[in-house]
């Protein structure tokens, strides 16, 4: 009895940890060039659970979308009810201009109109490195449920740690 007493703020510890890992954050890899030069191939980002529960989705957020048994890391560009266009690489929401003021000069996006509007509780994503990227102008637009949290936060490689927007 004495040796499981011992073991109890081990014990406490570790369901603490597989808490937090299930339902707050946890640790995501960015694989691939799809969101250069904002993020970097094997950058080491935390996924933000919490924020999808208690927290909106707004435009340009960074987040991880699960699509096909992976995670893709995307930036939000339309939100329900909204449409989206690309014409001469400038995005347009219900025909508006938006600038994209993270997005460097050198960047293309190919002319692009979504028939209708976003659906309720659906969101546009698409990656920064456009020409890469396979996103919601070519799998349709994400629903929340397939939202598993924000990202903004690289922890790995160490020059690279800070905020990303």
């Amino acid at each position: 009895m004495k040796n499981l007493k011992e073991y109890i703020p081990y014990i406490v510890i570790l369901i603490l940890v597989i808490i937090v890992k299930a339902y707050i954050v946890t640790p995501i890899e960015v694989n691939g060039e799809s969101m250069y030069p904002t993020l970097y191939n094997r950058d080491i980002m935390i996924l933000n659970k919490i924020k999808m529960e208690f927290g909106e989705i707004k435009r340009f957020d960074i987040v991880v979308v699960k699509y096909d048994g992976k995670y893709l890391i995307k930036r939000v560009i339309g939100l329900p009810g909204e449409t989206i266009e690309y014409k001469d690489n400038k995005l347009y929401i219900n025909g508006t201009e938006i600038e994209e003021t993270f997005l460097k000069e050198n960047v293309k996006t190919n002319d692009f109109k979504l028939e209708g509007k976003i659906p309720n509780d659906y969101y546009f994503v698409v990656g920064d490195n456009r020409e890469v990227s396979l996103d919601s102008r070519y799998l349709g637009a994400f629903s929340k449920s397939k939202i598993a949290g924000k990202t903004s936060l690289t922890v790995f490689p160490f020059n690279r740690i800070g905020y990303k927007d």
